[in-house]
Parts: C-alpha cells; structure tokens; sequence
C-alpha cells in the first residue's frame, strides 16, 4: 500500500510487544466469545478450507515437508496513520519420529505498519515451519520473524510451483480490502494462559510440542485433518 512499510527489523521488538498487549487487551469481547477450544474449532476450520482452496495448491503439496503449522483464523488490522495487525493462532508441530503432530499450542501475533491506511479488515493465515530452525525459534517465549527466523510469502494459484525459501512460509485468504499480509518484522508470544486453560496446568509450548504427555482429546479433529492432509 502507498505510504507505508513494514515495521521489519528496524522497528523496536517492544513496540510490537506493546501491539501484541494492545490487540489482546482491546478484544476481550473477541477473547471470551472465542476460549481455546473455539480457537482450536476455527483452526480445522481454516484448515479445511485451505486445503478446498483451488488457490491453494502449493500448500497442499507441500504440508508433507512441513515441520510445523502456525494457523490463524482471524488476524486484525485496524488503524488510522498509524496501524497494525494481530490474532491468534495454534501450532502444531510433527513427532520427529514419525507422522504424527502433537498439539496445539498457543500463540499471538502482533505485525504492524506506518502510513496512510484506515478501515479495519482481517485475513485467516496458515504459516509453515520447514525447518527444525524455525520450530525451535517459535519454542521460545517470543520470535521475531525476518530476524530469529525468515521468512517467505507462500506462492497462491493453481499453477503456483515455486517454493520460496525461508524457516517460515506463510499463505492468506483476505476479508475485506486487508491489501495482502507481509508477516516480516511480526512478533509470536506464546499465551502461557490459553496453553494452561487448554491443558488444565501451566505447561510451556515445550512440553506441549516436544515432550509429549500433554493432550487434549478435544484437539483430535485438528490433529486428524492435519494427519490426513500432511502425511
């Protein structure tokens, strides 16, 4: 969009912070209307339409590399001048054994950009992790994308072949006039409080996604649609 830019890696990490406190803060209606098991139901959700997606292919053809899935159903932007975008997600990440995913974890986002833009519009996100760098890095309490970890556009159309590097590659589906969704520069926190509501204790995305012995059989449809999808 004219006039603005990505906040990257020159924009201050405490910045985005702040957004990520912000957007969690201002949408405590969002929060109490959407509790983690109703998060984890939009996630299958937004799988399963991706994956219906005639533009989707590239990912479709891909989920069997993938280390991890990132998947948000709903990230916001708002803002007038000065704006930014933010949301939730769930992660999931491949048994290095085998097939099987184990989770899902939480996760906010927080991304942000200076200059003329105003409305809000929201686009549902799914971000593959194809690397154990990149796994590694969303193990952390945060990660800033394009500095911890890179990370790419995924390429969207039928004909879409092309695999673009990076530890993170993510594709969108836009609500409104969202004008695409550059992730580079966007902060992940991990929600200790989602995680420790969805498991009943306070657990780290580590023992969630590493370890083992921390489920909830209520994510098993999310976990099914990945399994049949990338396996």
């Amino acid at each position: 969009m004219r006039g603005s830019r990505p906040f990257g890696r020159a924009f201050p990490i405490a910045r985005l912070l702040a957004l990520a406190a912000a957007f969690a803060a201002t949408s405590d209606a969002i929060a109490q209307a959407t509790p983690p098991q109703q998060l984890v139901d939009r996630s299958d959700a937004t799988l399963r339409a991706f994956l219906r997606d005639p533009d989707m292919a590239w990912l479709r053809a891909n989920l069997a590399r993938a280390r991890g899935v990132l998947i948000a159903p709903e990230m916001v932007r708002a803002g007038l001048i000065i704006g930014g975008s933010g949301g939730r997600a769930v992660l999931l990440v491949r048994d290095p054994s085998g097939n099987a995913w184990r989770g899902p974890a939480f996760y906010t986002f927080a991304t942000g950009s200076v200059g003329l833009q105003a409305g809000i519009a929201s686009a549902e996100t799914i971000t593959l992790v194809m690397t154990d760098k990149g796994v590694n890095a969303l193990l952390a309490p945060s990660v800033k994308l394009g500095t911890d970890a890179s990370v790419a556009a995924g390429p969207i159309g039928t004909g879409a072949a092309r695999t673009p590097a990076g530890d993170f590659v993510s594709v969108a589906r836009s609500k409104g006039a969202f004008g695409g969704l550059d992730l580079d520069g966007s902060v992940i926190t991990a929600n200790s409080e989602w995680n420790a509501a969805y498991y009943g204790r306070a657990v780290l995305a580590t023992d969630v996604l590493r370890r083992g012995g921390v489920a909830n059989p209520d994510a098993a449809p999310l976990l099914a649609t990945l399994t049949g999808a990338g396996s």
